[in-house]
């Protein structure tokens, strides 16, 4: 039996198939068109000449790949092997493409910065129009640095902070291991057996480093008791929903995961906290993780987390924002006995 492609359908009959699939799915329309676009912008840059140095990350890969989350994520991390991006700077650096002293952290951040930027511009942003359109996703695309914006004409009016627009994160700063390929697709397919989705086969960082990546970014919030952006929110959601499929328990058993995430982003990721002290990654997966912030960032976490709930991001019944924070306490009693 040949299948329809989706891309190929007329404008109405594209609606129609959406509300089939949101019927059937309980999903709703806007959220499973602006999937297919990801589906499709992942499947453009992996299959790309680069695609073999690129690494898909964050919280889009533990809902795509790894099923270890339920809500709608919709913006692509990916990480260009800096080994593969930058060879020329990494041979001073370790095994984990560390550089060995500060200054050398410099002298890389300051070259990687402007060749990635121009990378993205005239290398990855006029590929994925290209391919896009060539696979039926006629896309307005522009770059902003290391930014890659994918827009499209919306069949369905999008709701609150979500937009027409596939923001793509570029970085090339770290290695992307440990990883893994795995087949990504849409939402929508599996409630139209009869039409074709885009799909994709990204090399995945394993779920137990973005469980790293996300705790130390978390606990940096906790120690700056700084309010962030809106959707900061989604990293706890993100931390107790990996607890719940188990992949907390391995990370947390991974001290040496541990460590590699601590001396990369010791290196490359400085930060300070409130009393203006530099936060120390190592010390944080070792016995002395913050999970669990107070005072006015906490309050704004909860606004977020209300906002996510109310527009649908979050796709299951999901725990009041106390209940939230007693989970992610809990978390961290057991980091810190591991460490």
């Amino acid at each position: 039996m040949v299948e329809t492609s989706f891309q190929r359908l007329s404008a109405t009959e594209r609606r129609d198939a959406l509300d089939v699939a949101a019927r059937r799915g309980g999903r709703e329309t806007f959220l499973l068109e602006k999937d297919t676009w990801v589906v499709a912008a992942l499947g453009v840059l992996f299959e790309a000449p680069f695609g073999r140095h690129l690494v898909f990350k964050g919280g889009t890969s533990l809902s795509k790949v790894w099923r270890a989350i339920r809500r709608f994520s919709e913006d692509l991390d990916i990480t260009y092997d800096i080994r593969g991006f930058a060879p020329d700077l990494v041979v001073g650096g370790d095994q984990e493409a560390i550089p060995p002293t500060r200054s050398q952290e410099r002298r890389w951040t300051r070259a990687i910065r402007p060749r990635l930027a121009e990378w993205v511009r005239d290398t990855a942003g006029p590929l994925v129009r290209e391919e896009l359109e060539r696979a039926g996703f006629p896309a307005r695309v522009r770059t902003e640095a290391e930014r890659l914006y994918i827009g499209y004409e919306p069949l369905f009016e999008p709701r609150g902070i979500v937009r027409p627009e596939v923001q793509v994160d570029f970085g090339a700063r770290s290695t992307g291991e440990p990883h893994a390929a795995h087949p990504v697709v849409c939402d929508a397919a599996a409630h139209l057996p009869g039409l074709a989705f885009p799909e994709a086969m990204p090399a995945t960082m394993l779920p137990e480093r973005t469980f790293w990546e996300k705790a130390t970014s978390m606990h940096v919030y906790c120690l700056q008791g700084r309010v962030r952006g809106e959707r900061w929110s989604r990293h706890w959601h993100d931390l107790v929903r990996l607890d719940d499929a188990g992949i907390a328990a391995r990370a947390l058993a991974d001290r040496e995961l541990a460590l590699a995430v601590a001396r990369h982003k010791a290196m490359f990721f400085r930060e300070n906290a409130a009393d203006r002290q530099r936060i120390d990654y190592h010390s944080a997966v070792s016995g002395n993780l913050r999970l669990v912030p107070s005072g006015t960032a906490q309050e704004a976490l909860a606004e977020d987390y209300g906002r996510m709930i109310s527009i649908g991001m979050l796709l299951d019944e999901n725990e009041p924002f106390d209940a939230l924070m007693q989970r992610c306490a809990l978390i961290v009693e057991r980091a810190n006995a591991h460490g």
